[in-house]
């Protein structure tokens, strides 16, 4: 069939059974298309309606704008988060106090079409100022500079609290104080630890960045929410399993960080410590005798494993009272998920930190005299 409709291959492209079944295709055509038409049309009215409420001031504000008296010429502190549209930075300088209204800050960004050129982070803005003025501020960037703060695993509190001093305009003392006053908080701070020893652990080593004047407690508390980010991520139900709590599989990381040399060690000497603590044998860790003597990276003599210290893991069964550093991820993982083996012991036996483990005692002894003969690890 020629002509400008093709039925036959147009509605029934596998052709009809009967010519008389070719009426009501058009017919269903003929719907289809009244219906289409009905849905343009009242797409268009609610289009219209929508550009008739932002032509009025209408929106997300209400069917009114809303304006509120504000004191001109103060300064302001704002944060726009990343992801932050016109509307949403329109309400945040409502709700600061910055402009007295969001429809009319938003429709100069409409107007100039600047919505998708507005920067997010901290800006010190001036109350009352010309709304042009404002965007040009948003438009060009941050107006606080960021400044970057590592601190890195296996440090100890002191430790952690001179390298946030070294970068940083805050002294150790400041940080400390903070600290001890109660200002920065934790849910894992133990209540029968005292003194900055209580923070041990809580602060979670990782690279941060900062706008420039965070206040001392600013930071810490940032480092401290880090660690219970941080620990939520984990499963911990193995070490529930053993009646470990959260906090001491924290101390049970922060061996493993201060003992392992490699990755790989890490879920083997996690074995280690849960195993010793299952047959009640002390853990025997030159690590928690060291952090006792206040002291780091040295052999042990037979006058330190007499050292009287609740962390002389060679004098006292069970785990030290709080962590021994600044464990990282990947040391609370293998606290979370040690292998699975049998070993008792390890001995380090290789320059690149690399431990061998054994079940065996008697081939500890053989594989540590062989270590020291190549005066590896002394």
């Amino acid at each position: 069939m020629s002509g400008p409709y093709d039925y036959e291959n147009d509605y029934f492209p596998e052709g009809p059974d009967s010519p008389e079944e070719r009426p009501i295709a058009r017919l269903r055509g003929t719907v289809t298309a009244l219906v289409v038409g009905a849905l343009v049309v009242l797409g268009l009215v609610v289009i219209g309606g929508r550009a008739a409420d932002w032509v009025n001031g209408l929106g997300r504000f209400g069917a009114e704008e809303e304006v509120a008296e504000i004191q001109a010429g103060r300064t302001v502190r704002v944060e726009v988060p990343a992801g932050s549209s016109a509307r949403g930075i329109a309400g945040i300088l409502f709700d600061n106090g910055v402009v007295s209204s969001a429809t009319s800050f938003e429709s100069v960004v409409r107007a100039r079409q600047a919505g998708s050129l507005l920067k997010a982070g901290r800006y010190d803005l001036v109350t009352g100022a010309d709304l042009d003025e404002l965007v040009d501020i948003l438009v060009a960037g941050p107006t606080i500079e960021v400044f970057r703060l590592t601190v890195v695993e296996g440090r100890r509190i002191e430790e952690v609290l001179g390298d946030v001093a070294r970068q940083t305009a805050h002294t150790e003392e400041d940080l400390a104080a903070v600290l001890l006053e109660g200002v920065v908080s934790s849910i894992y701070l133990p209540d029968d630890a005292e003194g900055i020893a209580a923070w041990e652990g809580l602060l979670f080593p990782a690279t941060y960045d900062f706008y420039s004047g965070a206040a001392p407690e600013e930071i810490l508390q940032r480092l401290a929410d880090e660690t219970e980010i941080r620990m939520e991520r984990i499963d911990w139900s193995f070490a529930r399993r053993k009646g470990i709590s959260e906090y001491q599989a924290l101390v049970i990381a922060s061996l493993i960080e201060s003992e392992a040399g490699i990755d790989a060690d890490r879920p083997l000497i996690a074995d280690v410590i849960y195993n010793r603590l299952d047959g009640n044998t002390p853990l025997q860790l030159d690590a928690t005798v060291l952090y006792s003597m206040g002291e780091r990276g040295r052999a042990l003599s037979l006058d330190d494993l007499e050292f009287d210290s609740p962390y002389n893991t060679y004098r006292v069964a069970g785990l030290p009272p709080t962590p021994i550093g600044t464990p990282g991820f990947k040391s609370l993982q293998a606290a979370a998920e040690p292998a699975g083996t049998d070993f008792l012991y390890y001995v380090l036996t290789s320059e690149d930190g690399a431990h061998s483990f054994f079940v065996d005692y008697q081939d500890f002894l053989a594989a540590k005299q062989r270590a020291d003969e190549q005066g590896i690890g002394l």
